[in-house]
């Protein structure tokens, strides 16, 4: 426990909760992709169903953990965080804010009255797209707020809207 406390620059014993947080994060994930394969290769309801879901989230957990510390290691230096426990926390939110944000553009064009039913695919597709990056936006500094990262996502989206030219909006 020590190990991990000074890899990650861990003082105070609630900040353990993102490693571990991020660890099952990762588990699910592997799990979630390793079920879809499944799926995808008609192995469900077989007998190798547990051998293959099992075996292959062990493997691909592994596979995921060293991506992500590989990409720990490219932002460390840019990022500006204090401790590196923060970053796991970053990592957190935009992972939640991605998936959250995608999720809720489907609903919010059903509730506008865009289904794909009532117009064109691409025209459903394109407003639905377009509606995920304001949910996005909104998403980001709210789900950073309650990870403890509010400055650090008020930062991160003040530069990418100068960048993007609509600077405008927060004067």
């Amino acid at each position: 426990m020590q190990k991990l406390k000074q890899r990650w620059e861990i003082q105070k014993n609630w900040q353990i909760l993102f490693p571990i947080l991020g660890a099952l994060s990762v588990l699910l994930t592997a799990y979630t992709i390793s079920r879809s394969f499944m799926h995808f290769f008609g192995l469900n309801n077989t007998v190798f169903e547990w051998v293959f879901t099992i075996g292959s989230s062990v493997v691909l957990y592994f596979v995921l953990v060293k991506f992500f510390l590989w990409c720990f290691k490219k932002v460390e230096n840019k990022w500006k965080v204090d401790y590196k426990w923060e970053m796991i926390a970053i990592f957190i939110v935009f992972a939640l804010t991605g998936s959250a944000a995608g999720k809720l553009a489907g609903p919010l064009v059903h509730w506008i009255g865009l289904d794909s039913e009532n117009v064109h695919g691409a025209v459903y597709w394109t407003l639905r797209i377009l509606l995920i990056f304001p949910i996005y936006q909104i998403l980001l500094v709210c789900i950073g707020w309650l990870f403890g990262q509010y400055q650090f996502f008020w930062n991160f989206e003040k530069k990418m809207l100068k960048r993007m030219g609509l600077g405008s909006f927060l004067s």
